[in-house]
C-alpha cells in the first residue's frame, strides 16, 4: 500500500473534490482519496494495479493536474 500527496492548484470549492474524490476513486488499486479545499492537497493511498503515474495521468486528464 502507498500513500501520495499532491498539491493541486486547481481546486478551489468542495465540488473540486468531489470530482476528484468520484474520478480518482473509481481506478483498480485505489483505497482512499482525501482533499482539502483550503490547503488544495489531495492524499491518495492505492495498491496496484495503480501507480502514482496513472493517478497523475487522470488527475491533468480530469483538469486538475499536479504541481510539479
Amino acid at each position: 500500500m502507498t500513500t501520495v500527496t499532491y498539491q493541486i492548484p486547481n481546486i478551489s470549492c468542495h465540488h473540486c473534490i468531489h470530482t476528484i474524490k468520484s474520478e480518482v476513486g473509481e481506478m483498480n488499486g485505489v483505497l482512499t482519496v482525501d482533499g482539502d479545499v483550503d490547503t488544495k492537497k489531495v492524499t491518495i493511498t492505492y495498491d496496484a494495479p495503480a501507480t502514482a503515474e496513472k493517478i497523475e495521468d487522470l488527475l491533468a486528464e480530469i483538469n486538475y493536474p499536479v504541481a510539479k
